[in-house]
């Protein structure tokens, strides 16, 4: 379950307490969110599948930047990591459907590896209102 404390969004996971960091943090105008990725209820989810896992790292994203009061229309950067190059165009795919019609900067970058083994994807988002 969700909640807003003060500038931080927190979302339950099991890192965000082990690790102290929050979900996502509201600095005036911003709404930055830490790496999320299909992890849901301590469980990796969509094992395999970079489409699914894609849209479920994103769904945790856009979550936070909704409970700190923005929406996916104020998202302005996106910042994906892959575990391999033949996921680009599986994450691509989500993120144009979740996306597409907003146009924020988006940068993909391939990465030896994520925490679990299982992950395939890892997403940052950013929005912005003034």
């Amino acid at each position: 379950m969700s909640h807003r404390s003060g500038t931080r969004v927190f979302s339950g996971g099991v890192w965000e307490e082990r690790y102290g960091y929050a979900r996502a943090v509201v600095a005036g105008p911003w709404v930055i969110v830490s790496g999320c990725t299909a992890t849901v209820g301590g469980e990796v989810q969509h094992v395999g599948d970079a489409y699914r896992q894609s849209l479920t790292a994103f769904g945790v994203a856009l979550d936070a930047i909704e409970k700190a009061g923005l929406s996916r229309h104020d998202v302005v950067r996106v910042r994906y990591f892959v575990v391999d190059d033949e996921h680009y165009d599986e994450v691509g795919r989500a993120h144009a459907e979740l996306f597409g019609e907003v146009r924020p900067t988006c940068t993909g970058v391939r990465v030896a590896g994520l925490i679990d083994p299982r992950m395939l994807v890892e997403a940052e988002v950013e929005a912005y209102r003034e």
